[in-house]
């Protein structure tokens, strides 16, 4: 884990190194300041002259200015490491999801993964500068500390030996009693961020209902057991306090009581005054260094969780991957599904789709219809290997999708999922999308044949308004017919419409199926639909059934020969629908 996250350091190397030297020099000078103070003191009782004095202090304030340069410096460049670190992890995990199938992306939930950006990332990038600040200062200032205690106090240095286990042992049994309820905090977290997430999406709903209280109510719980962890914790680890003040009272109390008591019986011969205050100022150094080592203890093991889940991602594997001599090019939109069988875990009881068999020649309409939970959407997702199948295989231009380069296979096949979003932006580059090199006139021309112009000209910016997040100030009817002229700028061999006319009247759905037959002509279009008004044009009509091709044929062909189609058809034609 530490190794993978290491590789994240890469252009911040120097930093990195630069800020442990100047942690060093800091460090090597204050262990100094005290041993040349305590000379300082005995030259001033033994009658030092002025000049001495002067040139000392000096020295002294020289030394200063140098540990608190390095300290300031050492500052500077931790926080330039630390925070490329961050922006480095940040990417590659970022990166690396963009890598992932759905079969990954739905191994980690949308709020778990947001976590793993922000809430870990931050904690990692802490934790990241107080191990190249901190936990590289801290241990040396105890050594050095210690040994040079030991050179100016002697055997008044023995209290470190009771002090420093005894401080030690605390903080390390302090640090371990908090680290479970830190560990724990972070899954709350996602549940948090699922709250929030899911309120944002589903807003119209929630007024809709009148459900504010309700969703007031769960984000407040989920609050509430964060608050209770990090309450539980904090309570743990606020013992630091009163066991540090213990040890350095306790420490100062002995070095005073019986260094006086050795000043006074050996008369200055085992030690002077000045080495009795650079014991209390190296007492202090020791029990300050050991209190810093237990927060980076407990920093770290918080971090180490988060870190954890950080790698989780970094060393996924795709589940989907490109051939070892990918196929560059796909010749046309010819579809063959050949004993097509898919189920979304191999865990899973039973299949999704089952024995499909289904040939679909380029250029050609398709509809599928069927009821919810038929498995529709399921079937075109193989086309652009969003899933890969479990049984048979899927051929598109006369090639099994597998064999293809992805990004080559995807930018053949537009698609326009049941659930549209639109991205922050203007209408120009969200419709770009598609093809960003195209130019104005492309972009309006796709905007007229999705009947999307009219309403985008009735906007006082048109095609230069913003689009805000997820496209909440246009309608579902808009946003749609936006989606669809971002797919059609692509001009793909292969057009899928996954019940992306659902919000718009059917005349205009009508004009928007007559634009295709004019402007992409050669297109395979798969249009997935509940209404039969949708569909009943197209050269090919397919009903799905429990993941089943339950009949297929033109629409005179399938109202003598599905007992389905025709029931959903007159249900529809005797509601009205067809009256539109």
């Amino acid at each position: 884990m530490l190794k993978q996250l290491m590789r994240c350091v890469r252009e911040y190397k120097t930093p990195t190194i630069l800020t442990l030297l100047f942690i060093v020099g800091e460090a090597v000078i204050e262990i100094f300041i005290p041993f040349i103070t305590a000379n300082l003191v005995n030259d001033i009782k033994d009658g030092a002259q002025t000049p001495d004095i002067v040139m000392t202090g000096l020295f002294l304030a020289f030394l200063a200015i140098c540990s608190l340069s390095f300290g300031a410096l050492a500052g500077f460049t931790s926080s330039k490491a630390a925070a490329g670190f961050a922006k480095n992890v940040r990417k590659d995990v970022f990166d690396r999801v963009q890598t992932f199938s759905f079969g990954n992306i739905d191994k980690f939930s949308s709020s778990s993964l947001v976590t793993r950006l922000t809430t870990d990332v931050a904690n990692v990038q802490m934790s990241f500068m107080m191990v190249i600040r901190v936990a590289v200062r801290s241990p040396l200032m105890l050594v050095f500390t210690v040994i040079m205690a030991f050179i100016m106090g002697g055997a008044l240095a023995a209290t470190f030996v009771i002090v420093i286990p005894v401080l030690g042992i605390g903080l390390f049994v302090i640090a371990r009693k908090a680290m479970p309820a830190f560990r724990s905090v972070f899954r709350k977290y996602d549940r948090l961020n699922e709250s929030i997430e899911e309120n944002v999406r589903a807003m119209r709903v929630v007024k809709g209902f009148s459900r504010e209280e309700h969703e007031k109510k769960n984000f407040s719980k989920a609050a509430e057991d964060i608050r209770k962890d990090f309450t539980k914790a904090e309570r743990i680890v606020a013992l630091n306090t009163p066991l540090m003040q213990l040890c350095i009272y306790f420490n100062m109390a002995f070095v005073l009581i019986v260094g006086s008591s050795m000043i006074i019986t050996g008369k200055g011969k085992d030690i002077d005054v000045g080495q009795l205050s650079a014991m209390v100022t190296y007492g202090m150094q020791i029990l300050i260094s050991l209190m810093m080592l237990s927060m980076i203890f407990v920093i770290i093991t918080i971090s180490a969780e988060s870190a954890k889940r950080i790698c989780e991602v970094l060393a996924e594997e795709p589940a989907l991957r490109d051939p070892e001599n990918p196929v560059t090019y796909v010749k046309d939109g010819s579809i063959v599904y050949k004993n097509v069988s898919f189920k979304y875990s191999e865990t899973a009881e039973r299949f999704s789709l089952s024995d499909i068999d289904l040939e679909i020649k380029s250029g050609m309409t398709v509809g599928i219809i069927g009821g919810t939970g038929s498995s529709k959407s399921t079937l075109v997702q193989l086309i652009p290997r969003l899933y890969d199948v479990s049984e048979g295989s899927v051929t598109v231009g006369g090639e099994d999708v597998r064999n293809y380069s992805i990004e080559a296979l995807r930018d053949s096949v537009a698609m326009v999922l049941q659930k549209n979003l639109l991205f922050s932006g203007t209408i120009s580059e969200n419709i770009r999308w598609g093809n960003k090199e195209a130019s104005q006139e492309e972009v309006e021309a796709v905007c007229r044949i999705a009947q999307a112009d009219g309403f985008v000209q009735s906007f006082p910016d048109g095609y230069e308004t913003v689009i805000e997040q997820g496209g909440t100030n246009v309608s579902g009817g808009q946003k749609q017919r936006l989606c669809i002229a971002r797919a059609l700028l692509k001009k793909p061999k292969i057009l899928i419409l996954d019940d992306s006319t659902s919000a718009v009247d059917t005349k205009t759905d009508a004009l928007i199926r007559q634009g295709f037959k004019n402007y992409i002509p050669e297109t395979t279009k798969i249009i997935i639909a509940q209404r039969i008004a949708s569909v009943q044009d197209a050269d090919l009509i397919i009903v799905m059934d429990n993941g089943r091709i339950a009949a297929k044929g033109t629409h005179d062909q399938l109202l003598e020969t599905s007992d389905i189609y025709r029931e959903v058809y007159e249900e529809q034609t005797n509601g009205g629908e067809s009256d539109e």
